[in-house]
């Protein structure tokens, strides 16, 4: 029998706390607003944070970022979450979950940067870190990550038919190339780390520049293309920045293409689950437009 998630709100959170914990018992319980998709984010108190999967299927997460977060942290050039505890599952919760040290910073589309080009080059230097750092036995692609890391071609079918039921509203010619070289094009290197979902609201900025990355779930070791997707959703206008400092090849560009428009493909035709489905669907247009704005300027340029 697949267990269900109670609501999880700030009551919840305080009674897991008082009972597993309770020498934080008296600090209050804030919910973080958005509070994540595959988790909820919860502050406790000012120096702690409070992490519980939403869903049975990212319950994978909590043991995997235990286990790697403090690995990794000493070897990157900006702070990571930093696992404090483990709470275990109870009457009030059926899954594991996490408290972490609080990191400061606000998401960076809703604050003004210093210099988007500084920004775009500074999450690459992070990123080659991440991919230098020694990925003997880590979490290869896999149900933990929704294989990331991995091929694309695992969603081939689902990409299919959003192209089919978005019709005549893009270009469906266009946006099966992309796919179609996507999967073409394989990692033939060693795997190494990659964070799996370099996003706005996972990048966090403190006086105009880049001070912190969150949110771990979806990391793992495999092929990185999967982190090159931001420069088609939020960093378009310093793509090419970020793509000359992050140091990855043509083929894995293509890979990064696929598993954009594989994303923005299923988020515009209904497909994909949403806080802001409206919203979304139209920053996914954007995304798909941009995704074939760099293929065709690739083809181009032979």
């Amino acid at each position: 029998m697949v267990a269900t998630a109670p609501p999880i709100d700030a009551d919840l959170v305080r009674r897991l706390v008082a009972t597993q914990f309770p020498h934080w018992a008296h600090l209050p319980v804030r919910p973080i607003v958005p509070g994540g998709w595959d988790n909820r984010t919860f502050r406790l108190g000012n120096e702690l944070s409070v992490r519980l999967p939403s869903a049975e299927g990212y319950v994978r997460q909590v043991d995997k970022e235990q286990r790697w977060l403090p690995e990794l942290a000493p070897r990157l050039p900006l702070p990571i979450p930093a696992p404090i505890a483990l709470g275990r599952p109870d009457a009030d919760f059926p899954w594991p979950w996490s408290i972490y040290a609080w990191i400061d910073g606000e998401p960076f589309t809703t604050v003004a940067l210093r210099n988007r080009e500084r920004f775009a080059s500074d999450l690459a230097t992070f990123l080659i870190a991440l991919r230098e750092i020694d990925a003997t036995n880590g979490p290869g692609p896999g149900p933990h990550n929704f294989f990331r890391g991995g091929s694309p071609a695992y969603y081939d079918a689902e990409t299919r038919r959003a192209i089919v039921d978005l019709g005549s509203s893009i270009d469906g010619r266009a946006a099966t190339e992309v796919w179609e070289a996507a999967l073409r094009s394989e990692w033939h290197r060693a795997p190494v780390w990659f964070h799996g979902d370099i996003s706005s609201g996972n990048l966090l900025v403190r006086n105009g520049e880049l001070s912190a990355v969150i949110d771990f779930g979806t990391s793992g070791v495999g092929d990185p293309a999967c982190d090159l997707v931001i420069a088609f959703s939020t960093l378009a206008d310093c793509r090419e920045t970020f793509r000359s400092a992050v140091e990855l090849d043509d083929a894995t560009w293509a890979r990064a293409r696929g598993w954009a428009i594989w994303k923005a493909l299923i988020v515009a035709a209904g497909s994909a689950g949403s806080h802001d489905p409206e919203g979304e669907a139209i920053r996914a247009r954007r995304v798909i437009d941009e995704v074939l704005l760099d293929y065709r300027a690739a083809v181009e340029a032979g």
